[in-house]
């Protein structure tokens, strides 16, 4: 018997796309296998597979997996003198910051970190005039939902509830694009070579995933060395079997990692610090 001639790529996803329903997961995990045939015939290419799967992966998170954790918000204190929010939000650099009274928990509204520029030619200038509603959201909130709730309302950030009510985290448009696109960097993120590590406050680093090794040992007197690896993105993914999550703390003596930024196949920012001399044994 005569096998017959395979069915062409588009002949195989016509026919998917037309068949009932199936297990979702199934379903899904046979689209990717299509997609992917896709790929390796030379009709997409592997950016618009990677997005694609990235549209499936932001249909299957919720807003606690990929949020930045309470603990690493650089935050607001309203009652604080208004000469130490503006060097705290030149220092972080970023765009918009949670405002809290009293406690991290009682968030009253977000800063734009451009209507600062008001307090240079306003005599009167008071924060708490300027702040922006803050938008309170569930743990449990799909990213699909959330970001079309960010559309719609046109907001850039989200507060992070637990079920007690409490601060989680807090969530941005551009943390869940980049499960999609990949890193996004903007006019503040590092950009040259010579930027791989940054210093920070308290004796902490910024550092970009592609930093090499040697460039890590050099600055911080570590020896870490292996012939596969190049980088210290690719160091931290050995040490744990996997690729982290934005917040995850790990620690290769003599350093302490946190992951700033990471999407689902790669890290892209660390905060860099030396583990005390007393914890290293």
């Amino acid at each position: 018997m005569i096998d017959p001639e395979p069915k062409s790529l588009l002949a195989r996803l016509t026919d998917f796309l037309s068949s009932k329903p199936e297990d979702p997961i199934e379903k899904r995990l046979g689209l990717i296998a299509t997609l992917r045939a896709a790929r390796i015939e030379g009709i997409i290419d592997s950016d618009a597979l990677s997005m694609i799967e990235g549209v499936f992966q932001v249909g299957e998170l919720d807003a606690k997996d990929i949020l930045l954790p309470r603990a690493q918000i650089d935050w607001v204190d309203i009652q604080d003198p208004i000469e130490k929010i503006i060097a705290d939000v030149i220092t972080t650099a970023h765009s918009r910051f949670p405002v809290f009274e009293g406690s991290r928990d009682n968030v009253i509204g977000i800063l734009l970190a451009k209507d600062l520029l008001r307090h240079s030619v306003e005599k009167d200038f008071e924060i708490r005039d300027w702040l922006r509603p803050a938008v309170f959201i569930p743990a449990s909130k799909r990213l699909s939902v959330l970001l079309k709730d960010f559309r719609d309302n046109r907001n850039h950030l989200a507060v992070v509830v637990d079920e007690y009510g409490g601060v989680a985290g807090i969530i941005t448009i551009e943390d869940v694009l980049e499960q999609i696109v990949g890193d996004i960097e903007d006019e503040h993120d590092i950009d040259d070579e010579a930027d791989n590590i940054v210093p920070m406050a308290d004796d902490r680093y910024r550092i970009r995933g592609i930093t090499s090794l040697e460039q890590i040992n050099e600055t911080f007197d570590s020896v870490f060395a292996d012939e596969d690896i190049d980088t210290i993105a690719g160091l931290v993914i050995q040490k744990i079997g996997r690729v982290p999550k934005r917040g995850d703390v790990i620690e290769i003596p003599p350093l302490k990692f946190e992951i700033q930024r990471a999407d689902p196949r790669q890290i892209h920012i660390l905060i860099v610090s030396k583990i005390p001399l007393i914890h290293q044994g």
